[in-house]
């Protein structure tokens, strides 16, 4: 709370600032910090988005007024007899009423907030959630589990209907190890602890997760598992599903938890993937067995540029089809590869003339036009004979699609930088800009259609609003046997528009209905949380919306994790008392 902004992304000392007539980044936690000018972004921006730099318009400051808490003497008396540290103050629940979904953000920086937690509960251990779900259930108090704060389907926030206290169950003091088994390469990990904690606590024993989501920095462990986390290297290491061996939750009912910690069983149904995706409405996770592997000899990064972005998304189908994906392989079209050389640091005559010298290599000797090459990122992993074979099979498929390498040194600054561009939707609504991303998975055969459609029907909502100065840019990210997670960025300047998150949102949702109908999925890897509720219902069917409210009622019969994610709000039960339940049923 002190390291990190209460209305954006990331530590407070690191931003992208306009000052002295160019953009700058400051805090030196990044290596584009140090407030090296980036003149290249200032013009990008002016020209792409039209906007004025000397307007800045800065969100409010933190209030000092806030709703007051909803009573709950009895719950608190409990809470504080069993030790939990709570708190009621103001900001302390403002800042856990929010994720990182736009209109989160754009909430905090208009002070528009309209429900927020009525306590904030600190647990250190599994017994302690265990008697803050008991006495929820017994005071009729609401929780929801917060991790990181980095969700970004609307998760956390708090259901505006609801009149029943609501407290915030924060997970940050549940942070440590509880135990490391060598032999067998598995951790037991508490599921408060944030991501680049735990990989610092493993690389001092010579071991790593390799779970490294973009919000690896924030987000918590227990946040991978609630939504059904996926990282940049997951071609390696896996998924958070494929990493789980085993975790606890408790639920109103008691606690969740398979017996044993093998590596596979043969036992019904696998409750794992019940707690997986559950995005906090079934119970509080506590602790999570997950597979650990010795760090890797070597690390090392790559990078192809291809004449089209068809051309690399072919490619990537094929290093896919014979599994040769390295730790990561990411695609980017032109769009967002003309905005990543926006970011570039300008050097002295000698890059320049080097820079001139590569359009010329690229345009002449290879024949290629720069408003339509693609550029992927690679990164490799593991032993310096594996990687240098696994590197020279990959380069000779992208030569079949007309790819050729352009060096480590700009696949390491497209990796890295993924981690800064979180930090531009700060700047970008200081300037009167709204910009979101969103992502999906779609089949190989469905991939590059899909793209194209988004994107086109993104161009045609904007026409309707008559909005003229917006970018819509996509990227391939994850890749498998069957297909490919697709992630779309989308941002327009919203000057003269009077609700520009509302309009944000309308041509979202058009978008989301144009990749479910062109055969993409919901989330490959967010979420569902409220804001993408509407679509649960057709994307898991009738059987499996009642499937999972029956779950639902039998792990949490009082709804005390009432979030509201996934279900949308007319298909909820309304009564949640056991009497009326068994008459429904």
């Amino acid at each position: 709370q002190q390291l990190l902004k209460w209305n954006g992304w990331g530590y407070k000392d690191s931003r992208f600032l306009y000052q002295d007539g160019t953009i700058v980044f400051t805090g030196d936690r990044y290596p584009i910090g140090g407030k090296v000018s980036l003149p290249h972004f200032r013009d990008y921006v002016i020209e792409n988005f039209n906007v004025d730099l000397s307007d800045r318009r800065e969100g409010v400051p933190v209030p000092n007024e806030f709703p007051d808490p909803v009573p709950c003497p009895e719950f608190l008396q409990d809470v504080r007899q069993s030790g939990i540290d709570c708190t009621q103050n103001g900001e302390d629940r403002l800042i856990r009423c929010h994720g990182q979904t736009l209109h989160d953000v754009h909430m905090m920086r208009t002070g528009t907030f309209k429900r927020i937690p009525d306590v904030v509960l600190f647990p250190t251990s599994h017994a302690q959630v265990e008697q803050i779900v008991h006495s929820a259930n017994r005071h009729n108090v609401v929780l929801i589990p917060y991790g990181g704060g980095t969700s970004v389907s609307g998760s956390v926030t708090c259901p505006e209907a609801e009149t029943r206290p609501i407290a915030a169950l924060d997970t940050s003091q549940m942070n440590r190890m509880l135990w490391i088994d060598r032999q067998n390469l598995v951790a037991c990990f508490e599921a408060g602890i944030v991501g680049q904690d735990l990989e610092r606590e493993l690389r001092q024993l010579g071991f790593t997760v390799g779970h490294e989501p973009d919000s690896y920095e924030f987000s918590t462990l227990g946040g991978w598992v609630a939504t059904r986390a996926s990282g940049m290297k997951k071609n390696v290491y896996g998924n958070i599903e494929d990493l789980l061996v085993r975790v606890k939750m408790v639920t109103s009912q008691g606690v969740l938890e398979r017996s044993l910690a093998v590596p596979r069983v043969s036992c019904g149904p696998d409750f794992n993937h019940l707690v997986l995706g559950s995005e906090g409405t079934l119970g509080v996770i506590t602790e999570v067995v997950i597979k650990i592997r010795p760090l890797p000899q070597v690390k090392r990064y790559g990078s192809l540029v291809f004449p089209d972005f068809g051309s690399g998304i072919r490619c990537l189908r094929e290093v896919a089809r014979e599994r040769l994906q390295p730790a990561s392989i990411r695609l980017i079209d032109n769009e967002q590869f003309v905005f990543g050389q926006a970011l570039k640091i300008p050097g002295g005559p000698l890059a320049t003339v080097a820079d001139q010298l590569k359009k010329v290599y690229l345009t002449r000797v290879k024949r290629l036009q720069l408003d339509r090459i693609a550029i992927a990122t690679l990164l490799f992993e593991g032993h310096e004979a594996q990687v240098k074979q696994h590197e020279a099979k990959i380069f000779a498929i992208a030569k079949r699609y007309g790819g050729f390498s352009a060096g480590s040194s700009n696949g390491e600054k497209g990796y890295i930088l993924t981690f800064v561009i979180a930090y531009i939707r700060d700047l970008a609504l200081d300037y009167s800009i709204v910009a979101e991303s969103f992502e999906t998975s779609v089949s190989w055969d469905r991939c590059e259609a899909l793209c194209t459609n988004v994107k086109c029907c993104v161009r045609k909502e904007c026409a309707k609003h008559n909005i003229q100065h917006y970018l819509i840019s996509c990227r391939v990210t994850q890749t498998y046997d069957a297909g490919a997670c697709v992630y779309f960025y989308f941002g327009f300047n919203h000057a003269g528009f009077a609700n520009p998150v509302t309009i944000y949102e309308e041509i979202e949702n058009k978008a989301r209905d144009e990749i479910l109908a062109s055969g993409g999925s919901i989330s490959h890897h967010h979420g569902v949380g409220k804001i993408r509720s509407r679509w649960y219902p057709q994307s898991v069917s009738n059987v499996g919306v009642q499937l999972y409210k029956a779950t639902k009622r039998e792990l949490d019969p009082k709804n005390i994790f009432a979030a509201g994610n996934l279900i949308p709000t007319e298909l909820q039960d309304s009564d949640p008392e056991p009497s009326s339940l068994r008459a429904k049923l």
